[in-house]
């Protein structure tokens, strides 16, 4: 079972009736939350041929992402991947996920940020991942957005192909991070694919040789950090020709410094145990789930009866006593066997206790066989001292 979590979808949108108030007037108007989400004949097919792609190379989860820029909105954001998931052609075979990445930076993180207020938003995706781009951003996905909650950040992704991390990757952090339950995702679409179309939306300046030359370095300082633990692989390609076979992506992990065990179990193992760790997220760190209203029976209702006739399991139990019970009563059950009396378990205990009269006489002729033919010691002789 291999795992592709980053397939990048987009979509053009259109927006619905604008609402502007009298005090507001000048400003910019607020788009109400009837959004409409267009996907074109093209787009659903250039996505259909991607998947079609993906399960021929023989992965069998595949992740739909979806990004938001900026702070999220209840009010205006809307979740493009029920409505292309609805156009999708059903696959057997195939398990299709929904992904909302997050690029957080100090404005999306000033007032309250991630609050209890976007759960009506994150419940309707199975995966959370963040970008940090500052060290502010980078320090609160580890230390608070990692914390089981409803708003877990399950994947923490890097700007790889960045000329240089806007923030040191601290031990302190990313253990804390990987112990909570997060991994850290490199995705190869900057070292195969073009890194301007992975990245676009992060600021990324160089193309080219020198975008892959970044990424090279940037990955294997994240493998370092990370000791190769909460480390996953995906894809984050938009060009079908940029996508690889999991054989060939185990490889380039090795040219990272990965083990070729660890190399698969980064888009193979990894992922399988953040996916069924995520499904957690919705419940109370694993241990309540969604509660059920159970009705009890009011005393008006009718309660069926427990039937008399006597069970298969009960019918060899009653053989040894069916003489004295009656033929009117068939149900009866069968008395229990008696229960030992106190001096029948102390008799019992002074026998194994006291030793029979034959071994003890036995033992006692073999200790004084023992005695008898036990050689006697001599005894040194001491020299008288001389006057």
């Amino acid at each position: 079972m291999f795992f592709d979590l980053n397939i990048p979808v987009t979509a053009h949108q259109g927006h619905g009736a604008a609402l502007q108030s009298r005090k507001n007037k000048g400003k910019q108007l607020q788009v109400t939350s009837t959004s409409i989400v267009v996907f074109t004949p093209a787009q659903v097919a250039a996505i259909e041929a991607r998947i079609d792609l993906l399960v021929h190379l023989g992965y069998t989860v595949i992740a739909l992402n979806q990004t938001v820029e900026k702070k999220i909105d209840p009010k205006t954001h809307v979740n493009i991947l029920d409505e292309l998931l609805s156009q999708l052609k059903k696959r057997t075979g195939v398990v299709f996920l929904k992904r909302l990445t997050i690029n957080i930076d100090e404005d999306s993180e000033k007032g309250f940020g991630l609050t209890s207020a976007s759960v009506s938003v994150t419940d309707g995706y199975d995966l959370i991942a963040l970008v940090p781009t500052t060290p502010a951003t980078f320090s609160a996905a580890c230390l608070t957005h990692s914390l089981p909650s409803l708003l877990t950040a399950h994947i923490i992704a890097l700007p790889l192909t960045l000329p240089r991390l806007p923030f040191h990757l601290k031990h302190t952090l990313v253990s804390t991070a990987i112990r909570n339950g997060a991994v850290f995702e490199v995705n190869y679409a900057g070292a195969f694919g073009d890194p301007e179309l992975s990245h676009a939306s992060l600021g990324v300046s160089d193309t080219g040789l020198t975008a892959k030359r970044n990424w090279w370095a940037a990955a294997r300082e994240v493998v370092r950090v990370t000791k190769v633990k909460g480390v996953i692989v995906s894809g984050g390609v938009i060009g079908q020709g940029d996508y690889r076979s999991p054989r060939d992506v185990q490889n380039l992990m090795t040219l990272l410094g990965l083990a070729q065990n660890l190399a698969h179990d980064a888009f193979a193992v990894t992922p399988k145990s953040l996916v069924l760790r995520a499904q957690a997220r919705k419940t109370y760190r694993a241990v309540l789930s969604q509660p059920r209203i159970v009705v009890p029976i009011t005393s008006g209702e009718a309660v069926r009866a427990p039937s008399k006739e006597p069970s298969v399991a009960q019918a060899p139990a009653q053989s040894s006593t069916a003489a004295g019970l009656s033929a009117t009563d068939p149900g009866t059950p069968a008395p229990p066997p008696p229960t030992p009396s106190r001096e029948c378990h102390s008799a019992t205990e002074k026998r194994r206790r006291e030793p029979d009269s034959d071994t003890a006489a036995a033992g006692l002729l073999i200790r004084k066989r023992r005695t008898v033919h036990q050689p006697q010691k001599k005894k040194k002789k001491h020299g008288v001292p001389r006057r």
